[in-house]
């Protein structure tokens, strides 16, 4: 597989897909839609998640903290590709969301561009920069806030310009999946995180609560999800998602470590991308 390819992480984009999907379909109903910019509101949330891996994979890279990674081999530790060029990578992805995100505010409104702004900084600085919040247990919050609650609610308001209370339910919902990726992802490199020091949100809890955590952030979204929409019959079909959910929780609760939670890895992702697709035709079909 191309080297850049593994390192976009391909896997982790439908993150950056369903709260577009998500919001857009938060959306259907409302008067004056403009569907037509959901489409770059898809091309700047995934821009934004490859930039993010790659601006990871750089900054992890040139601290040496992916030398003993257990995961997906990453292109600066993995010595795939140099560090130049992982960076150049990395802003080319975030200038292309910039340019985009820029054409949806001028179409949109001017306080876009600050929410724009902050989403670049945000995903540089997850790992970038001398002190990075990644390294200091913020991470999660950072997923929950851009790919839960920016992008959810951010998608409803660029096509139907307003913000609704279901987009907001909604975000925190799809923020809630997405972190429990991140969750999964700390929790296996716990051992090689403390030894770096890495204090991210796994480390500072340890591996008991991080589980504990893992199973509210993946049953709580998907109840959320669900609760949010129980006055519309079709959209109720969002918590048979729990089904997908029992296998990855199964593992988590079961004390999986090293590379036996990539496998709970790749199952949270289908409970996300589940999620998103139910979500997404029966908030639709329900409007």
């Amino acid at each position: 597989m191309n080297k850049w390819i593994v390192g976009a992480r391909v896997r982790t984009l439908p993150a950056a897909v369903v709260p577009v999907a998500v919001g857009a379909a938060v959306a259907v109903g409302e008067p004056d839609v403009r569907w037509w910019r959901v489409v770059l509101a898809g091309v700047v949330s995934v821009m934004l998640q490859v930039g993010v891996n790659y601006a990871n994979d750089y900054s992890d890279g040139i601290r040496g903290t992916d030398d003993a990674r257990v995961g997906p081999a990453r292109l600066v530790g993995g010595g795939l590709a140099s560090a130049r060029s992982v960076k150049i990578a990395a802003l080319s992805s975030f200038l292309v969301a910039a340019v985009v995100g820029l054409v949806l505010t001028i179409v949109t409104s001017p306080w876009l561009l600050a929410v724009g702004a902050a989403s670049i900084l945000a995903g540089w600085f997850y790992t970038g920069g001398k002190h990075p919040y990644g390294y200091l247990g913020f991470g999660e919050l950072f997923v929950f806030v851009f790919f839960g609650l920016v992008a959810t609610v951010g998608t409803t308001y660029v096509l139907a310009e307003r913000i609704t209370a279901l987009s907001w339910q909604m975000g925190v919902a799809v923020g809630a999946l997405a972190c429990a990726l991140l969750v999964t992802n700390n929790l296996r490199d716990i051992p090689t995180d403390r030894e770096v020091g890495k204090r991210t949100l796994a480390v500072r809890l340890g591996d008991a609560r991080t589980r504990t955590l893992f199973v509210v952030l993946v049953v709580g979204g998907v109840l959320v999800g669900a609760a949010s929409v129980w006055a519309r019959p079709p959209a109720a079909v969002i918590v048979v998602v729990l089904a997908v959910a029992i296998g990855p929780v199964r593992r988590v609760r079961a004390g999986a470590v090293g590379r036996d939670l990539i496998a709970v890895l790749e199952g949270t992702a289908k409970v996300q991308l589940a999620f998103g697709v139910l979500a997404t035709v029966s908030l639709a079909l329900g409007a």
